[in-house]
């Protein structure tokens, strides 16, 4: 019989909390919050079953089990989600780095020759975890942030320090898209924008619709927003330049519409679940 204060104990306690309170993950998600309080790692946890918490950290740990019990994301709880090699410190004015957003990442380095001493701007960029991501693989390339949340800004600023560490670095904007972007030529461009419409809300978990900002994750007018990014294009990336960017799927057509009436080019590349995912965007004539 294990003392109620220590790790195995409390560990079977909790995941039988949560999952009462419909949590899925309810062990993984007990085990994540118990090794935030006590500061261990996983392993260290079922290395130290025997191991007894003190009464600040049971009362620690009992505000985040209630907090996750009403749906409250992990990432938020713990304020960090791993993202493509890196730790990026999350908070409810960004959403969440998501899988999908990894995919995209590894197609621009994929097409993007790495002796290259780019020029990006990553619009929409949220917790900066693209265009950080992008930087982080090629140091020599030089990054532009934008979003349209100060909020949001100010924890892509965050995580640029931490993980790049260059306090010298101050290229960030508050824009609505190109709005507020000093007119210049990059040779890259990234976007992950909003691209749910509202009537999907629904389809989405409570953890998602309930926590993470709405104006990161839904957009109705996609065709109004699409043409203003296509339309001001030219004016911002360089002739051999590219845009890249995460879509829903069901933009394909409008999207490929818009930029064809631009005369331009665009590729559409799947994610690991076979659904139209992301999209290239160049200059037909020198692609």
């Amino acid at each position: 019989m294990h003392p109620k204060d220590s790790i195995l104990y409390v560990l079977r306690k909790s995941q039988a909390f949560l999952k009462d309170n419909g949590i899925e993950s309810s062990r993984l998600d007990a085990e994540l919050l118990l090794s935030e309080v006590l500061n261990f790692n996983r392993v260290k946890l079922y290395t130290h079953f025997e191991y007894k918490l003190t009464e600040e950290q049971k009362d620690n740990y009992r505000k985040l089990l209630k907090e996750r019990a009403k749906k409250v994301p992990i990432a938020y709880l713990t304020k960090k989600k791993n993202f493509y090699n890196s730790t990026f410190y999350v908070d409810p004015s960004v959403l969440i780095p998501r899988p999908e957003t990894e995919e995209l990442v590894e197609w621009v380095l994929k097409d993007t020759p790495s002796i290259e001493e780019y020029t990006v701007l990553d619009l929409c960029t949220g917790s900066g975890c693209l265009g950080i991501s992008l930087k982080r693989e090629r140091p020599n390339w030089i990054l532009h942030f934008s979003d349209l949340s100060m909020e949001a800004l100010e924890v892509c600023k965050k995580n640029y320090f931490s993980i790049i560490e260059d306090d010298s670095f101050n290229n960030f904007y508050i824009s609505d898209l190109f709005d507020s972007i000093p007119i210049k030529k990059f040779n890259l461009i990234t976007i992950n924008p909003p691209y749910i419409p509202s009537t999907e809300k629904e389809l989405l978990s409570a953890g998602v619709y309930e926590y993470e900002p709405h104006l990161a994750l839904f957009l109705d007018h996609h065709e109004e927003f699409l043409t203003k990014l296509i339309k001001n294009l030219d004016n911002y990336i360089e002739d051999t330049g590219n845009l890249f960017m995460e879509i829903h799927p069901d933009w394909e057509p409008i999207l490929k519409k818009i930029v064809l009436q631009s005369n331009k080019h665009i590729v559409f590349k799947k994610d690991y679940s076979n659904k139209i995912r992301m999209a290239k965007i160049s200059n037909e004539l020198t692609q």
